[in-house]
């Protein structure tokens, strides 16, 4: 039984990157796994995620590029404020300007550097790097 789909997708992704696969294979699915791919994407942790519809409700496809030397959730999902991101980059992030923060805010799940350029705060997800 699956209690976090968001922790089982980055370890399937983070371990199909170690194992230098091309793809990686993402199911269940959630809009939550959806956003949280669209930052890696975005930030060239993984070239391409598509959607495909199978009988257990669907997957993702994940192109890998390689870049991913760790990633995971952040639990418990702590609620944190903008001007205190700092704190949480030197816990969870290897050097400073170095990987990203995921956080879910009321404007949508963004990384660190969009949360302290728009000044709003959220619950952390998961960090890559």
């Amino acid at each position: 039984m699956q209690q976090d789909l968001l922790n089982d997708a980055l370890v399937t992704i983070r371990h199909a990157d170690r194992e230098g696969h091309p793809t990686a294979a993402v199911h269940p699915t959630s809009r939550l796994i959806a956003e949280v791919l669209r930052l890696f994407r975005e930030h060239d942790y993984i070239q391409e995620f598509t959607f495909v519809p199978d009988g257990r409700g669907g997957r993702y496809e994940v192109v890998l590029s390689r870049r991913i030397n760790s990633c995971g959730v952040i639990k418990p999902r702590v609620a944190v404020a903008h001007d205190r991101l700092e704190r949480y980059e030197s816990r969870f992030l290897p050097a400073q300007d170095f990987g990203l923060l995921v956080l879910s805010t009321n404007q949508g799940v963004l990384s660190h550097l969009e949360a302290r350029e728009k000044k709003i705060g959220g619950r952390l997800l998961a960090y890559v790097y």
